[in-house]
């Protein structure tokens, strides 16, 4: 019997080998044309997750993103568009989002839940002069340092004079506010972040697209795009305040050209962006206070590449942007978000990506770091790809979250002319262990115990000590009785030791499942058979 389960598994794995990666993809919301979906998950219970789409929607979980149920925001004035998730320190969740009130987007809006999304009955607006001048693109962070600006909360947008003006007396700048009461109160005015003015055009002239980040020790990071030679030279922007926001650099520091601009055409995209995200690492990892930027900018004429750039002293100093996407050049990628898990400081990206197709086809793709942003791993997380059509409107943005292991993309699919909003279960145990002290001469996997199991059971494997680099990039994966593979617990470099992770599968289904240990240089592979029983 057992030989008979070594040799379809090596015809099964010859075969399967040939399919590309996948993990469980959960479908959010396919009703009412849902498209720019924001998601946050609360990192002291990461079964808590909420997420929005244009123009009104909030989505709420309490299993971890297997399942989700829907509700309407709704509130003094319309709410209009740009929907920003984001949680506190004590459990809130918030939905920022612009705001039609005496005229169009003339205001922002803060919805507070404070029963995990479930509603939202706390709301708050804030308007700032000119009166008649149009907000948009508004972003959050909140200090979880837990230091004396502990749950601030801190957003940062773009405000146009009058949008889509063309006259050289108006301008687009951008803007910063906090609240240090839970949303309830808003500084007034908003204070400037920018010296350089853009246009009010919306396109590559117009600074936009400014998202904070808080440091280690309480810092506010903001970086955004904008021309630095109008109708010339375009690129990246930053500043920083280590007051809460109260005083910023006297002058911004310019981190790099983005060669095309932040507005440029993809094929099928109505309209496309490389906006820029910051992230900062406030994790207690080797790159605490690291601080990161991410974008797209063009390669070539239909050669869009996802870029980082990294500064390990708080933004005085910046790498030179470095390429995340890991395929040859000339494919677009696109719509790119990123997101730091501050338990472990690796750093997660996802976006769009056509390496796979000669047309508009397109996949969902994740790049995970471990190291600061010194390499990446690549890999695809939707299911099955889409191709989208000028038509549609996607909005101009995805979104990731990431805790304690746990990762949830979010991105926005179309097929057969209906929009939807999906999310993908990526899992990357934190609790890799070595705990021997032996050292081992040879790899090994050993079988999962308990077997069966419900809902979690431990694996443990061995690395050996005569490896050439010191360490080991060891892989195990887990796969469903269709060969799918639905779980990645561990990729990671390992030096020599045995090993127990624990898989937790609360959002599977029963059934049997199998889980293979791969080293990456393929001088050792193993599957064992396991079953989940629920």
């Amino acid at each position: 019997m057992m030989k008979t389960y070594k040799i379809f598994f090596l015809i099964f794995f010859s075969i399967t080998a040939l399919l590309r990666a996948q993990y469980t993809n959960v479908q959010i919301d396919a009703s009412g044309g849902p498209e720019e979906p924001s998601i946050i998950m609360n990192p002291k219970n990461t079964n808590l997750l909420v997420a929005g789409s244009n123009i009104d929607n909030y989505y709420y979980s309490s299993n971890g993103g297997s399942s989700w149920s829907k509700g309407t925001l709704t509130g003094t004035y319309q709410v209009w568009g740009d929907p920003c998730m984001s949680v506190d320190t004590l459990g809130n969740f918030y939905f920022f989002h612009l705001v039609n009130g005496n005229y169009f987007i003339d205001r922002m809006g803060c919805h507070k839940s404070t029963n995990n999304g479930v509603s939202y009955g706390i709301q708050s607006y804030y308007q700032y002069n000119p009166p008649r001048a149009e907000q948009d693109k508004e972003w959050v962070a909140v200090d979880w340092t837990h230091g004396p600006r502990g749950n601030w909360i801190y957003v940062t947008w773009t405000q146009f004079d009058h949008y889509s003006s063309t006259l050289s007396t108006d301008s687009s700048r951008i803007l910063f506010t906090r609240s240090t009461n839970g949303g309830l109160n808003w500084l007034d005015p908003g204070t400037r972040l920018n010296q350089l003015s853009g246009t009010c055009i919306d396109d590559d002239n117009t600074m936009e697209g400014a998202v904070p980040a808080v440091g280690p020790n309480g810092e506010v990071y903001v970086a955004w795009a904008g021309p630095k030679i109008i109708n010339s030279q375009y690129g990246i922007f930053f500043t920083k305040s280590t007051d809460g926001g109260t005083t910023w650099l006297p002058n911004n520091i310019y981190v790099a050209d983005q060669p095309g601009g932040w507005d440029y055409n993809i094929s099928g995209i109505q309209r496309c962006n490389g906006l820029p995200i910051t992230c900062c690492d406030v994790s207690n990892g080797p790159y605490r206070g690291y601080v990161y930027i991410n974008w797209t900018d063009q390669a070539g004429a239909t050669d869009h590449d996802v870029k980082v750039v990294v500064s390990s002293n708080g933004g005085a100093n910046w790498s030179a942007p470095r390429r995340v996407n890991s395929d040859p050049a000339g494919k677009e990628q696109f719509f790119t978000w990123m997101t730091v898990d501050q338990t472990t400081g690796y750093v997660y990206f996802v976006f769009y990506d056509r390496r796979n197709y000669s047309d508009n086809n397109t996949d969902v793709y994740m790049a995970r770091s471990t190291d600061g942003c010194s390499t990446f791993t690549n890999f695809v997380v939707s299911q099955s790809p889409f191709l989208p059509s000028s038509s549609t409107f996607f909005g101009d943005y995805n979104n990731i979250t990431a805790a304690n292991g746990h990762v949830r993309p979010i991105w926005t699919r179309l097929v057969g002319g209906t929009l939807s909003v999906w999310t993908a279960m990526v899992e990357f145990p934190t609790a890799v262990e070595n705990n021997n002290n032996k050292i081992p001469s040879a790899y090994a996997l050993d079988q999962n115990y308990p077997n069966p199991f419900n809902p979690s059971t431990t694996i443990k494997f061995t690395v050996p000590a005569n490896l050439k680099h010191g360490s080991s990039n060891v892989i195990i994966s887990i796969y469903d009785i269709l060969g799918k593979e639905v779980s990645k617990p561990v990729d990671e470099n390992l030096t020599s030791g045995t090993y127990e992770i624990t898989w937790n599968a609360a959002s599977f289904a029963s059934g049997i499942y199998f889980y293979r240990m791969t080293i990456a240089d393929n001088s050792f592979t193993d599957t064992k058979k396991m079953i989940l029983t629920k």
